[in-house]
């Protein structure tokens, strides 16, 4: 699937990934490949990402929106 992390100044990352953690409104979620289509707000916290080779990163963001749709997960962050 496909990752977007963007900013009001630049795409901080695009590319593939096995797995996503979002930190959620309502709590820290988890998509997958396939994952329903989904829209919602990100509170405070670390988007963990794991690349396809098993290795992580994360990215610390202050907020923002996810939208998850046919393999691809944009995060609009802030």
């Amino acid at each position: 699937m496909t990752l977007k992390i963007i900013s009001t100044t630049e795409v901080v990352f695009e590319g593939t990934v096995s797995a996503v953690m979002l930190p959620g409104s309502m709590g820290r979620f988890t998509v997958l490949e396939h994952h329903a289509s989904l829209v919602s707000t990100l509170a405070a916290g670390k988007i963990v990402y794991r690349l396809p080779d098993g290795t992580e990163d994360t990215y610390a963001v202050n907020g923002g929106i996810a939208d998850i749709d046919n393999n691809v997960v944009s995060v609009c962050i802030y």
